[in-house]
C-alpha cells in the first residue's frame, strides 16, 4: 500500500489506535478524515492533530453509515483508503443472570465490529474500484484466531470479520483495490475499558510497527504475539485459547 497522497477515511479515528494511525498518515501527506460516535472526542483528536478532518457517527446506525459514505464521497470525491477500526469490546459471564438483560448494549458489538465494516466496504468498494490504486483495510484481533472467552461476541465478530476480509481481497483481485488485514495483539489503549489493556503492547511502537508492515505491500499484518496467532494449527490455537480464559476467566467470575 502506498503511505502518501491518499485520502483516507477512518471509523473509531478519534481515540486509541485509529488515533495512532491518523497521526501516521497525516504526517505521511494524506487528508485524514476521521469519524467517531463522540463529538468531544474528535474535536480532542483534531487539538492534537488541527490537519484532521473529522465527522460525527454512529456507527451503529446503517442510515448514518450511508449519509457517512454520502458526505465522504460529495466532499473529497479523491477517497481512496477505507480503515474500519472502530471496535467495541465487552466482557461477560453468559451464566449470569443479568446478562440477557444488557442484549442491547451486546449486540453493539455486533452493528459496530462486524456490520458496520461490511456495510462500508460495500458501498466505499464499488467507487474505490474506479481508482487507479485504493485500498480497504479492516482491522480485526489477533481474537479473531484464538478466542478470548470472556469477550465471546468480540471474538466472533473479529473472526466474521477476518473471513469476510478473506472474501473481499478474493473479489476485488482484479481491481486495483487492495484488502488489507491488521490483527492486533493487544495494545495499550481504552478498548474495553480504562486499565484493561495496560499489559498491551505499547500503543506508538505498535503503530510505528504496522506501518512499516504496510509499506512493505502485507495483505495480512500482525504484530507481536498475534503475529504467531495468524498461521497457528487448530491444536495449537486451542491450546492457546485455554490457557487465555485460564488466566483470566476470574475477572468475569
Amino acid at each position: 500500500m502506498k503511505l502518501t497522497g491518499n485520502t483516507i477515511l477512518i471509523t473509531g479515528g478519534g481515540s486509541g489506535i485509529g488515533l495512532a494511525f491518523a497521526e501516521r498518515f497525516a504526517k505521511a501527506g494524506n487528508t485524514v478524515i476521521v469519524c467517531g460516535r463522540r463529538e468531544t472526542v474528535l474535536e480532542q483528536a483534531k487539538e492534537k492533530i488541527p490537519a484532521l478532518v473529522t465527522r460525527v457517527c454512529d456507527l451503529d446506525s446503517e442510515s448514518e453509515r450511508a449519509a457517512l459514505y454520502d458526505w465522504v464521497t460529495a466532499n473529497y470525491p479523491d477517497v481512496n483508503v477505507l480503515v474500519s477500526n472502530a471496535g467495541v469490546q465487552l466482557r461477560y459471564n453468559v451464566l449470569k443472570s443479568d446478562t440477557i438483560d444488557r442484549w442491547n448494549e451486546l449486540r453493539k458489538e455486533i452493528t459496530t465490529n462486524l456490520e458496520a465494516p461490511y456495510h462500508l466496504s460495500l458501498l466505499f468498494a464499488p467507487y474505490f474500484a474506479e481508482k487507479n490504486a485504493a485500498a480497504i483495510v479492516n482491522v480485526t484481533s489477533g481474537l479473531a484466531f484464538t478466542p478470548f472467552a470472556i469477550a465471546p461476541m468480540y471474538s466472533a465478530t473479529k473472526a466474521a470479520l477476518h473471513s469476510f476480509t478473506v472474501s473481499l481481497r478474493h473479489q476485488l483481485s482484479g481491481t486495483a483495490v487492495e484488502v488489507i488485514e491488521i490483527a492486533p495483539p493487544a495494545v495499550h489503549t481504552d478498548l474495553a475499558g480504562a486499565g484493561t489493556h495496560a499489559h498491551g503492547e505499547p500503543l506508538d511502537a505498535f503503530a510505528d510497527g504496522i506501518f512499516s508492515q504496510l509499506a512493505e505491500g502485507k495483505p495480512e499484518i500482525g504484530y507481536g504475539t498475534s503475529i504467531a496467532r495468524l498461521r497457528m494449527s487448530r491444536d495449537e490455537a486451542d491450546a492457546y485459547a485455554e490457557k487465555l480464559y485460564q488466566s483470566s476467566k476470574h475477572l468475569i467470575d
